[in-house]
């Protein structure tokens, strides 16, 4: 039986990640128990038996604490002493810091997934520097990335954070979806509509999409409906005034909060699905929006580029340029035949690649391969 630590701050994309891993690996082969913030989530940590595992709470959060992250040290430190993995996985950034950091320590083999690295989250040049050498400095000889996409993988190579044999690549994947549930909330939206799940955000670039959509809308009536805008939306104020500014308020459905079953029905009734994101690890919703046989067209950035392939399930646009995007959404909407072929695509495209019921078994191998047994 290998034993194995995560470490993380457990909210959004990171939080799913490590639930389709517990949920998935072999209970027989493997044991997982996770360390993760005080207040990042409250849902139990499950196996694949439904079987609830071990956690603990440590005062891991987001932002930087010097106080609070060298408490989160100390308690984790005293938790693996005590529960002696054979391995560390350590996801998002600050689990990054801690899982490597103690794994020189502890003479443990440590994965590093930062589902997008934090680096790519400033706007400041600078700043992005002094990140990449935080990065750089927390990388040791017990340290390897295990990139969630293969940009992500690249980025961490690039940037001279990890040498190309250190760096591992598993795919965030995902089960099939074979149900669509109604919709638990009131539908507000005409029937024919686009959408994205995005917080307003510098990574998510939702004012771009405003200005797309604005476009779009000179030449054919468009609905987008927005999900996922509750937490963490710092650039909400924007996002609703440039809606206003456009007079595009009866154009856009704005979703505070929705459950994982209505962003299934509400991504596979859509026409197409968009993303204007900046950076990406690989999107679970793109991913989803594939096993849902939507096509997509997204930004060239890290994880949308992976996941669409320019004129096979969808349309990637470099240089976020908005005339094109909207060109491409227009086409799409008025090419039944394209569509119909792009949806197949994706279909496919997910069950070659993202479904985690195949690509769990990569990741239990490379557990075998790094582990101290």
């Amino acid at each position: 039986m290998i034993k194995i630590a995560h470490i993380l701050h457990s909210v959004g994309g990171v939080d799913v990640s490590l639930r389709l891993i517990t949920e998935n690996i072999n209970p027989e082969e493997f044991e997982n128990f996770i360390i993760h913030g005080v207040i990042d989530t409250d849902v139990d940590f499950v196996d694949r038996n439904n079987k609830k595992l071990k956690s603990f709470k440590t005062p891991i959060y987001r932002e930087i604490n010097l106080i609070k992250d060298l408490k989160a040290i100390i308690q984790t430190y005293q938790i693996l002493k005590k529960e002696r993995p054979d391995i560390i996985h350590a996801h998002s950034a600050k689990g990054g810091i801690i899982g490597r950091f103690l794994g020189l320590l502890l003479n443990i083999n440590v994965f590093y997934t930062p589902q997008a690295f934090s680096f790519l989250s400033s706007e400041s040049k600078l700043k992005r520097k002094i990140y990449i050498l935080i990065e750089r400095l927390f990388t040791n000889k017990y340290s390897y990335l295990l990139a969630s996409s293969n940009s992500e993988k690249e980025r961490g190579i690039q940037n001279k954070i990890f040498k190309k044999e250190n760096a591992l690549l598993y795919n965030n994947s995902i089960e099939d979806i074979n149900k669509i549930e109604e919709l638990s909330i009131q539908k507000t939206w005409p029937d024919e509509y686009i959408c994205t799940v995005g917080r307003p955000s510098y990574q998510k670039n939702i004012e771009l999409m405003i200005d797309v959509l604005y476009e779009v809308n000179k030449v054919k009536n468009v609905h987008l409906v927005i999900m996922g805008v509750g937490f963490h939306s710092d650039k909400l104020e924007e996002v609703k005034a440039k809606i206003i500014s456009y007079n595009l308020k009866d154009k856009v459905t704005l979703l505070d909060w929705t459950k994982r079953t209505d962003v299934f029905n509400i991504i596979k009734n859509s026409k197409i699905y968009i993303s204007t994101a900046r950076y990406e690890g690989l999107p679970y919703s793109i991913i989803e929006s594939l096993a849902l046989a939507r096509p997509c067209i997204v930004t060239d950035s890290d994880g949308n580029r992976d996941l669409i392939i320019d004129g096979y399930n969808g349309y990637v646009i470099k240089n976020q340029n908005t005339i094109d995007f909207k060109d491409k959404i227009i086409y799409l909407l008025n090419n039944d035949e394209t569509h119909k072929q792009f949806s197949i695509n994706s279909r496919s495209e997910f069950l070659v690649k993202y479904n985690v019921e195949n690509n769990i078994k990569n990741l239990e191998k490379t557990y075998i391969t790094y582990s101290k047994k």
